[in-house]
């Protein structure tokens, strides 16, 4: 399977999508463009409050190629436009639905889950943060009675939702949410919408990375609503810091309450007690960009490519050693040897890829370019698509050294709220950097041979998995046991005096 054609890292105008028939008539968006990846035209209607704008404008129509594997690859870069003006040419009006049920039912039958990571389903964080906001006693269609919410035992304590549109990447080597935002701001921000009017909020944050081109485009895109009166919503655009934890959900609840961007040590739900202890929901942006498509287009569009179980595209950053690293957009199941030709293909002979960033897995080259980028082609490796990373490394670098590096810095980057972190972390580290010293050099910091540091490496993140305040540890140790498995051969090269990464024999 061969990519025909790629998106850039930073769109600039329509990009071609092959179409894949008519979607189905959605209540509510008459007057809408067509989605992307069909043909044809439509003249959606003006914009009450928008006098800067023109009451009819026409659609552009989108030319038929093929993207990744035969598909409309391109969805949300597709429509990308920077301004208000373009984003109704190419989207028409806000497809308002009402609040709770037709959005949920929609979000539902298309399958859309989470594109942050964790890929949890997004009707049930969309259910859960509109059936806290009923007060005791009140009913709304899929609550169940009993005063608990959706059947877990808690109780729920009200009050008005928050909506938070969670563009913080923290990974290094992610540029997807950065790219959209930049690309596509006002698809974010009419995900923002829908997703308060579904269930109730009565604000709304962007919470971007400080200091980025995309916090720039975000404030420029929420300045044009606001004018245009195009939003019911009030949204404020609030900066991450940019520390790796940032982006955790509780985390980023913390910093705008106006604490320490770190995960919560005692996790409760944030659609029980949020923001300010109100039911708050935190959705990615790219998650509430696809729903801001399937909101216009429905589900079985949604459904049109990608795989039965994982519908849809994802964003997805590939770096490394590749031509032009940057980020495409691919349907799920693509393999990952596509995934690396959309940005013109590996520049030297590959060693192994790691999946789903700092906190993700190693695969080794020989087998990965096979492997589906999905949950469920991933599985078998003990890895998931994460936050959409695909990092190439050449057959000339230690992979052992490269674990090294990231393990070091994620230690550093603990939140520093329990043993696993403070503690586990460090000591992890330090003996993975052992494992990846070459006996006879002096390297190893505990005097342990490459052999003895890998054992010890083995033990260290069995203990750390599943023990920490937050989930920030056993990312870690998912990174390390790949690394055991997937450069087992080097760590014997380092116990008898030579690597086989000539990168490392300088």
């Amino acid at each position: 399977m061969t990519v025909e054609h790629t998106v850039e890292p930073w769109p600039a105008g329509v990009h071609p999508v092959r179409g894949v028939g008519d979607a189905p008539s959605v209540a509510g968006t008459a007057g809408t463009t067509n989605p992307p990846g069909t043909a044809g035209t439509t003249n959606p209607p003006g914009m009450p409050g928008a006098a800067d704008l023109p009451g009819t404008v026409r659609a552009m129509n989108l030319p038929d190629t093929v993207g990744v594997g035969g598909h409309a690859a391109q969805r949300l870069l597709a429509l990308a436009a920077p301004d208000l003006l373009g984003h109704h040419r190419r989207c028409g009006p806000l497809p308002w639905r009402g609040p709770g049920g037709p959005l949920l039912r929609e979000i539902h039958d298309a399958g859309l889950t989470g594109r942050g990571g964790a890929a949890f389903p997004t009707w049930q964080k969309l259910a859960a943060a509109a059936q806290a906001a009923c007060p005791p006693g009140a009913d709304r269609p899929g609550r169940r009675r009993g005063g608990t919410g959706g059947g877990t035992g808690r109780p729920r304590a009200g009050g008005t939702p928050v909506v938070v549109a969670n563009a913080a990447e923290g990974e290094p080597e992610s540029a997807k949410d950065a790219t959209l935002l930049a690309a596509a701001p006002h698809l974010v921000l009419d995900g923002v919408q829908l997703a308060a009017e579904a269930v109730g909020a009565g604000e709304a944050f962007v919470y971007v990375k400080a200091g980025s081109a995309a916090a720039v485009a975000v404030r420029q895109a929420v300045a044009e609503r606001r004018a245009a009166g195009w939003d019911r919503c009030g949204i404020e655009v609030r900066e991450a810091p940019a520390t790796f934890l940032a982006g955790e959900a509780s985390a980023v609840v913390a910093a705008l309450d106006g604490a320490a961007a770190r995960p919560r040590a005692h996790w409760r739900p944030l659609a029980d007690t949020g923001l300010h202890g109100r039911p708050t929901l935190v959705h990615n942006v790219e998650t509430l960009a696809h729903l801001a498509t399937i909101a216009r287009w429905g589900a079985a569009w949604f459904r049109s490519v990608g795989t039965a179980d994982e519908p849809g595209t994802l964003l997805v950053t590939v770096t490394g050693a590749v031509a032009a690293p940057g980020v495409v957009e691919v349907p799920y199941g693509t393999p990952l040897g596509d995934l690396v030709g959309s940005r013109g293909g590996a520049v030297e002979p590959v060693g192994a890829l790691r999946i789903g960033g700092f906190a993700g897995t190693w695969l080794p080259g020989g087998v990965a370019p096979a492997v589906p980028m999905s949950r469920e082609g991933l599985a078998s490796w003990g890895a998931t698509p994460g936050p959409g990373i695909v990092s190439v490394l050449p057959a000339r670098a230690c992979g052992l050294a490269e674990t090294a590096r990231i393990v070091g810095y994620l230690a550093a980057q603990n939140a520093g709220q329990c043993g696993p972190c403070v503690s586990g972390l460090p000591q992890l580290a330090r003996s993975v950097a052992g494992m990846a010293g070459v006996a006879g050099r002096d390297t190893a910091p505990d005097g342990e041979n490459p052999a003895q540091a890998a054992s010890r490496s083995l033990r260290l993140a069995a203990l750390v998995a599943g023990r920490g305040a937050c989930h920030h540890p056993d990312g870690v140790a998912r990174l390390v046991h790949s690394a055991l498995r997937t450069f087992a051969a080097d760590i014997r090269a380092h116990a008898q005096g030579h690597c086989l990464g000539s990168a490392h024999l300088t």
